[in-house]
């Protein structure tokens, strides 16, 4: 059973002070902390469980700059067998239909029983590079996967994730592109013998002219949709700390509520 996973080399927001760069499209990124696309990380675990169940390999791919070359490591490290980052400067800009060709142009070379994606990045919270890199690889799709089931090698029982708390399972035939939902699984702690590992193994660097895409293809000229402007939420509510004795603040909270008429 042959894998690709793609996975995405991301800035980690969540307890950092986030400042709007000059050109208003991005954020400043100086100082901040990269690292694996948590949807990605699910992605990359659920492939080397199925390698180790049913053999095969596990290829990562990412679109990004040399600095992304640690989230490739981690994958190796986890047990991928191969990685390959694509990266030109012109590729600045890219909006995931874009991604989803980079992405195609390297796929669609490689043999692959399975191509698994996360379900969303954390940056930009898309959700569309696995649906569209499914189309331009012409294999069917599903999203929100929370369980698969191998038939041999020919199909999968794929159990995905609705809304209201619902799951519907569906059988799709292989080839086929999957994208994980988080809590499919555990993601493993990386260990130092396999850290040390994945420093020896090759990241295989690959460039426009190595996919035969122009710079008119990638990049904002070749993007479907543009960010306009990047802001930061204004804050339209304060947290009001309220202090004395249990009696006094429960006296508080009384008066909070019937003056808003909620009491």
């Amino acid at each position: 059973m042959n894998i690709v996973v793609c996975v995405k080399h991301v800035p980690k927001c969540a307890e950092a002070e986030i400042r709007i760069d000059p050109t208003g499209r991005d954020i400043e990124k100086h100082g901040l902390v990269y690292d694996i696309n948590e949807w990605d990380d699910y992605a990359v675990e659920e492939a080397v469980r199925i390698k180790e169940k049913f053999g095969g390999s596990v290829t990562v791919v990412t679109v990004g700059p040399e600095e992304a070359n640690s989230t490739l490591r981690k994958c190796l490290a986890r047990g991928a067998d191969n990685a390959i980052r694509v990266y030109d400067p012109k590729l600045v800009g890219s909006d995931p239909y874009v991604i989803a060709k980079v992405l195609y142009k390297v796929i669609k070379n490689l043999q692959f029983d399975l191509v698994l994606t996360g379900v969303m990045a954390e940056d930009d919270g898309s959700a569309t590079v696995g649906p569209m890199l499914a189309e331009f690889l012409k294999i069917p799709h599903a999203t929100m996967v929370k369980k698969i089931e191998l038939k041999d090698h020919k199909a999968a029982i794929v159990h995905r994730e609705l809304e209201g708390g619902l799951m519907e399972v569906v059988e799709v035939k292989l080839p086929a592109l999957f994208a994980i939902q988080t809590g499919i699984n555990e993601p493993r702690y990386v260990s130092i013998l396999g850290i040390r590992r994945a420093m020896q193994k090759e990241i295989k660097v690959l460039g426009l002219k190595d996919l035969s895409l122009d710079e008119s293809e990638v990049g904002y000229a070749g993007s479907w949709t543009l960010i306009d402007k990047l802001f930061v939420p204004p804050a339209e509510k304060v947290c009001q700390y309220l202090k004395g004795s249990p009696e006094e603040v429960a006296t508080q909270i009384l008066g909070i509520l019937k003056s808003r008429g909620l009491f």
